[in-house]
This record gives structure tokens, sequence and C-alpha cells, in this order.
């Protein structure tokens, strides 16, 4: 997960961000290249998408990916990103108090579920339901979820804990990730018996497995916005912001299992 230098004009400031966010410096990119920071969560499906951009089109899109909240925190900051997709409303919310993106750009392009998974070996079941016995369920392990003071997928996954009434049973045993991607990892490599993540995640993953879903009403709906950052003149935004709702990028969307929204 890297993020490619556009502007070396900028590079201290840059370098400066990447720093701070403990991401690794990555080979410059091409100055035409369109940077776009996503999700952790959409990787699989961007990484599709943008070959075929790239195919149809002859340009290269470079992506970084993390979490939300660490994403706007570095536009915020001056990251010379063109093009911004959240994992929740939220994030992009915040950017658009501070005047970071520009609004008549912005749209809803997906939705998305929260799931519990295991390992795929695992022989672990719960069925999830108001005041299920989810710390008998973890036995001594930790449940893995995203940071869920600022990360979307651990925001939504505590909201729902809460909601059923199970919150305060696990809260002093959650081992929080800086991303859900990250704790995807975590019970992937067994070191957590189970965890919250997106339901697109567990298709980037074979070493995990569906427990069972957590209800749509038990958290706020799961919706990602896209939008240009107001800084950004690369020309190709607009463009890009259209092919990510064309037939070819709703296809791969869906084949990772997110909604696509209209």
């Amino acid at each position: 997960m890297t993020i490619s230098i556009i502007s070396r004009r900028r590079l201290p400031a840059v370098l400066a961000v990447l720093l701070a966010s403990g991401l690794a410096l990555p080979a410059p990119a091409a100055a035409k290249d369109l940077l776009v920071f996503a999700a952790a969560s959409l990787k699989n499906a961007l990484d599709d998408i943008d070959a075929s951009y790239k195919k149809e089109t002859g340009k290269a899109v470079t992506v970084s990916f993390a979490a939300s909240s660490a994403l706007a925190k570095q536009v915020e900051q001056g990251a010379p990103a063109d093009v911004f997709i959240s994992a929740d409303l939220d994030w992009m919310d915040y950017l658009k108090k501070k005047n970071l993106i520009k609004p008549d750009t912005r749209s809803n392009l997906l939705g998305n579920s929260i799931v519990l998974v295991a390992p795929a070996d695992s022989t672990v079941t719960a069925k999830i339901a108001p005041n299920f016995a989810l710390a008998s369920v973890l036995g001594d392990g930790h449940l893995a979820m995203a940071n869920t003071q600022s990360v979307p997928a651990g925001k939504y996954g505590k909201a729902a804990l809460e909601k059923l009434g199970v919150w305060d049973q696990v809260k002093n045993r959650v081992a929080q990730a800086d991303n859900v991607r990250a704790a995807l990892l975590l019970v992937s490599r067994g070191e957590a018996p189970l965890g919250i993540v997106y339901k697109t995640d567990v298709a980037s993953d074979p070493k995990v497995r569906i427990v069972d879903s957590f209800p749509d009403d038990s958290h706020p709906p799961i919706i990602y916005p896209v939008a240009v950052i107001a800084a950004s003149t690369n020309p190709d935004a607009a463009a890009y912001l259209a092919y990510l709702k064309s037939p070819t990028a709703a296809a791969a969307f869906e084949k990772q299992g997110f909604t696509v929204l209209k």
C-alpha cells in the first residue's frame, strides 16, 4: 500500500505527511498519473477497475489504500490526491466542511455490509441476535476490529454491538487494527478467533469464513461516497469518476460483493 508523489514542488510537504502517517515511500509516479485515495476495503475491486481503465484509456491510476480516517487526514495535511473514496459519509463530510473537496463532484458510489468472521478451519458457530453470547464464543481470544473510534469498519462494528447489547461483554477484548484489511489479517493468520469486517473483505481471503451477518438495522447504512479533491487540477479526475459508474466498474464492484448505488 503506497502513495506515489505527483508534484516535485510539493515533495517536502508530502514526505512529511507520509512519514507522519507511517506509510512507506514509493517510487515516483509519472506526472500524468491520477492519484486516488481509497478505503482499504476497495483494493481488490479497484485493482481490477484500474487495470481495465488503463487498458481502455492508456492512462495509469496510482492508488493509496488505507483507512478512510487516515486518508482524510492526509488530504487535510496537503497530500496531493485527486480523488477520494471513503468507506463512510463522516470522513467525506469532514473534508467537505473544510472545503477540501469539490462538492459538485460528490456522489454515493457503493453500499456494503459487515459480518462476523472466523478462520476458515475454525468450527465456531454463532447466531447474531440481541444479547447473543459473543464473549463465550470468543473463549480466551480477542475480537479483531478496525479502530472503533475512527475507522469506518470499526465504527460500524461497534455501533452494531452496542445496538445488540453485547459491546460491554467484549469492549476490553478487542484487538484494534489500523484498517479493516489489517483486522481481517489477524483472523486469517489465526491470531484472533473472530473478527468484524466488511462482507466484501471475505472474498479477498480464502483463509477466513463468514460466521454470520449483522442485521442492516443494527448499524448506520454503510455508504461509500466519492469526490474530487478541491486542490486537484488533474484533467482526468472527472473522467475517472465517470468510469467508476460504468458497467465495467459496476461488474467489478459487484464481483467483490458491493452494492452499486444508482
